[in-house]
């Protein structure tokens, strides 16, 4: 194994501004994270459509929505679903999914749909990647535009408290025999994750960069963007939220 430690470094692109674009489209992002427990988002997808009482074939948008798999499940529901996301491998992966009521198309989420939705699903800590607190308050902007006039939309974010209080600064994940080291940390009010492994004789580093949003931080911007926060849970399971122990905050606004 000694020969790779001169292996090349493969970096996503210096342009940190879009980190997200690189690392995302890599096949690396979706191994990391395959084993993400997707029958306890089917639960919260039943709880949420449940709670805001949707009607039958209702529009909804997945908006940042990987490889669709939520798409598929919502759609599977009986709902009209349209995933969207910026990253043309997820969605080239998704459409071979598409049917009659579901589709996909790539999509900046700052930018507002020509067509209204019931719903509007922003889910799993899929906000907050861009590096200006403009292009946030655009993305809640184009999301309050893209409502029917009866329509909801959520945004489902880590808890930041809680989220920095159980911060695990090091640790080795691995998965498909691939070793990825992992390192987390705050710095400029964002959280940090950087990502260093080694595949096939080259060496790979990313790092992701969330801004460390917190519940104000969002009502000063639903305000700013003329929205009403109409209701906060904690979990997915849909429980009150805690600003300390809630690992989850997720809103419901129009």
């Amino acid at each position: 194994m000694s020969e790779k430690h001169n292996a090349p470094i493969q970096n996503q692109e210096d342009d940190n501004q879009n980190w997200y674009s690189s690392w995302f489209d890599t096949p690396y992002y979706h191994i990391l994270y395959k084993d993400r427990n997707y029958r306890e988002a089917q639960v919260f997808m039943d709880n949420l459509t449940h709670y805001l009482n949707l009607p039958e074939k209702a529009k909804v948008l997945d908006l940042a929505c990987g490889k669709g798999r939520h798409s598929i499940y919502l759609n599977q529901l009986g709902y009209d679903v349209l995933g969207a996301d910026l990253s043309e491998n997820s969605i080239a992966e998704a459409s071979k999914n598409s049917n009659e009521t579901l589709h996909f198309k790539v999509h900046d989420m700052r930018e507002p749909f020509e067509e209204k939705f019931d719903a509007i699903f922003n889910l799993f800590t899929s906000f907050g990647y861009f590096e200006s607190d403009d292009d946030n308050l655009t993305t809640l902007k184009a999301i309050k535009e893209s409502l029917s006039e009866y329509g909801f939309a959520v945004i489902d974010f880590m808890n930041v408290a809680n989220v920095i209080e159980n911060l695990v600064p090091e640790e080795v994940k691995t998965v498909d025999e691939i070793d990825f080291h992992i390192k987390r940390y705050v710095e400029d009010g964002h959280i940090f994750k950087e990502i260093d492994f080694e595949d096939q004789g080259r060496k790979y580093h990313f790092t992701e960069k969330v801004k460390a949003l917190t519940l104000k931080d969002f009502q000063d911007l639903m305000d700013e963007a003329g929205i009403f926060l109409l209701d906060i849970f904690g979990d997915y399971k849909l429980k009150k939220f805690h600003k300390t122990e809630s690992e989850r905050l997720i809103m419901i606004f129009k």
